[in-house]
């Protein structure tokens, strides 16, 4: 597995495995057979619901604790956010059964966001998470937390696939030495992205599937990539991105998919700011 080095030295792979809406009741399962097939990196978050799962998957594994990279994520915390966030990171913690995390990222750009990322940048002076980042901060946001604040965010964890690539939004983190990282690779399939007669012809020349194809056009321009499955047989497939080399022209043709635009959902839409920051969380 390839890794990339965050902006305090911590080793971080490459392509990991992400458990966005796989129900709870499916998550042991799913996190136990992408261990197996070899990943090392999980991704999940407090808003998932299914830390619990992770964690004991985690805990039967048999896996060294040092050959693994969890991360989970904070959601919007009422005030005091300090205080809150603490006890939301002591929560995820417990329900991941483990005694520090690889990565913290902060869900969304809502809220106390001060004040959360104090708690957090406490959190990662004391040991408790190896490193610190941020999760849907378009560049404005971004920047604002890092001239504010003393520690830059590790990694931002966005929107990012053959439709909206956000190049420009990965130049300025790399200007400020900030790791980007990918969710919703595949677009969820929207687009017909499995069916891209550019992506599957790209495929073709490789043997190699469109799911590939995007996962290895992320790598390649040094985007953390966490495919999400519930099928072994596609953990396996995701996972056998590291023997072929998109060419120049191709990662070129690529460019050409980008809308520039979400397919999700528009965290500069006021309705769509004000769902996500009033939300919470059950106890």
């Amino acid at each position: 597995m390839r890794t990339v080095t965050l902006n305090n030295g911590v080793e971080m792979p490459l392509l990991g495995f992400g458990v966005y809406q796989i129900p709870a009741e499916d998550t042991e399962r799913a996190v136990s057979e992408a261990l197996a097939a070899g990943y090392r990196l999980l991704d999940t978050a407090a808003a998932y619901g299914n830390e619990e799962a992770v964690g004991r998957a985690v805990a039967s594994s048999g896996i060294p604790r040092d050959d693994l990279f969890v991360t989970t994520k904070l959601w919007v915390q009422d005030a005091p956010a300090q205080d809150n966030t603490r006890r939301a990171f002591e929560t995820s913690l417990t329900k991941l059964g483990l005694d520090h995390l690889d990565l913290y990222l902060m869900h969304q750009p809502f809220g106390d966001v001060y004040g959360q990322w104090r708690a957090m940048e406490s959190l990662h002076r004391a040991g408790l998470t190896r490193a610190i980042g941020v999760a849907n901060f378009y560049p404005d946001r971004l920047i604002d937390l890092i001239v504010n604040n003393e520690i830059t965010p590790q990694v931002n964890q966005i929107e990012t696939h053959p439709f909206f690539q956000r190049a420009d939004h990965q130049d300025l983190m790399r200007e400020h030495g900030v790791q980007i990282q990918s969710w919703g690779g595949f677009a969820e399939g929207r687009n017909g992205l499995f069916s891209n007669p550019l992506l599957a012809g790209i495929g073709e020349e490789h043997g190699k599937s469109v799911a590939q194809v995007v996962l290895r056009w992320l790598i390649q321009r040094g985007v953390v990539a966490i495919p999400k499955s519930v099928r072994a047989e596609r953990m396996a497939e995701n996972m056998d991105v590291f023997d072929f080399e998109l060419t120049d022209e191709q990662m070129a043709e690529i460019t050409t998919l980008d809308t520039g635009n979400s397919l999700f959902f528009d965290h500069h839409d006021p309705e769509i700011v004000t769902w996500l920051a009033k939300r919470r969380l059950d106890a």
